[in-house]
């Protein structure tokens, strides 16, 4: 059983690299008839390393700004920020916004930490029909998680939820500019 478990973390993280390679970088092209998740990419594609966990002050930073976006787009948002390694350091529910988005925008949060790219990139990867991605744990197929980067190393990330995704998105930018600069 543990031998099972083992190989199928094993497949999925390695198919995982290699679509993370597809939209990353331009790795020799597939061959007609080949599968093009059989490329191989000479970078490891998402590899900024972890870096120390954001501050509550700059997670809060990061919320001031994203709900000051929320507000003057007239937005009603669930807001998370988490350090990186995927544990809640600051979270704001704006009045009126849904109740069931508030998990949402922490999951698209830690995804984000966890995996060390924008949850855009698992939205893509599902409207591709890159469909063993649904099986990774911890996926959000849905804008509104970015990464929190500081000289170079990955501090956290902010997730959203409660508009659209590409609303969720906007404001996770409002919030993540106030880092990555």
């Amino acid at each position: 059983m543990k031998r099972r478990t083992g190989a199928a973390i094993l497949l999925a993280a390695s198919l995982l690299a290699a679509a993370g390679a597809q939209a990353q970088q331009p790795a020799t092209p597939a061959t007609p008839g080949q599968n093009p998740l059989d490329v191989v990419p000479e970078k490891m594609p998402f590899n900024t390393p972890y870096g120390a966990p954001i501050s509550l002050q700059k997670a809060e930073d990061a919320i001031h700004a994203a709900v000051a976006e929320a507000n003057k787009r007239g937005w009603q948002l669930n807001i998370a920020v988490v350090d990186s390694g995927g544990n809640l350091v600051t979270f704001s529910r704006m009045d009126g916004a849904q109740l069931a988005s508030i998990s949402i925008a922490e999951h698209k949060a830690r995804a984000s930490a966890k995996f060390r790219r924008p949850t855009r990139f698992f939205e893509e990867a599902v409207q591709k029909g890159i469909a063993y991605i649904a099986t990774l744990d911890d996926i959000v197929a849905s804008r509104g998680g970015i990464p929190l980067i500081e000289d170079g190393k990955l501090i956290g990330a902010i997730g959203c939820s409660g508009g659209t995704g590409s609303q969720d998105e906007v404001i996770c930018s409002a919030g993540a500019a106030t880092i990555n600069k």
